[in-house]
């Protein structure tokens, strides 16, 4: 899926926007891409510029990173919905010092060498494995599916109404050692579980 690039610019300067309007964003962008794009299109840019901003609005420890200049690795785990989408959205851009970066991952490779990791919807019946694998490490994992949150993951992403809409597990997020702005999670659904014990469940 190719971003065409007369729409790289609106889209950039989306990026510039608070998350809130961002969010809200989701009926102006169906009309703006929805005679070149399908449906599927417009959602995964939706979820592309939120991935961004996930990294204006966490806080990662300082041993996350091998450099003051080392970048935020976007990690995507899965049948990669974003084709070139999320790399003209991160392109050229720069986060505290941290320029990012994307990477795609087989479900068999090492997923610690990330700072956030989308999981995309074809591991739908994997993901409590590697939310498993991930553990003890400071990685924000993102997901796409039903009852993710609720199960360990930190971040879910969801549409409904046309919208997508956001959820979050603090504790578990708070447990790998992450801080996530309170601009983001009063925008957000909390999910108070524990995700140890969320995870153990059958």
């Amino acid at each position: 899926m190719n971003l065409p690039k007369q729409h790289v610019r609106p889209l950039k300067t989306a990026l510039r926007k608070s998350l809130a309007a961002i969010l809200c964003l989701w009926f102006a962008a169906w009309q703006a891409y929805g005679a070149e794009s399908s449906a599927a299109a417009n959602e995964y840019q939706v979820k592309a510029v939120c991935l961004y901003n996930f990294t204006r609005f966490t806080d990662w420890p300082a041993s996350s990173f091998a450099a003051s200049n080392a970048p935020i690795v976007i990690g995507i785990v899965g049948e990669d919905p974003f084709g070139k989408m999320i790399d003209a959205v991160v392109n050229g851009e720069v986060v505290r010092g941290h320029p990012l970066t994307v990477k795609r991952l087989g479900a068999n490779e090492s997923l610690l060498g990330c700072h956030i990791i989308f999981f995309c919807h074809s591991e739908k019946k994997h993901f409590q494995e590697l939310l498993k694998r991930i553990r003890g490490g400071s990685v924000l994992s993102v997901g796409e599916v039903t009852g993710f949150a609720e199960q360990g993951g930190m971040v879910n992403l969801i549409v409904a109404d046309k919208t997508v809409k956001v959820e979050i597990n603090q504790v578990a997020a708070e447990q790998a050692g992450l801080q996530i702005s309170s601009k983001l999670l009063k925008l957000a659904r909390i999910v108070l579980n524990n995700p140890d014990n969320s995870m153990e469940k059958p």
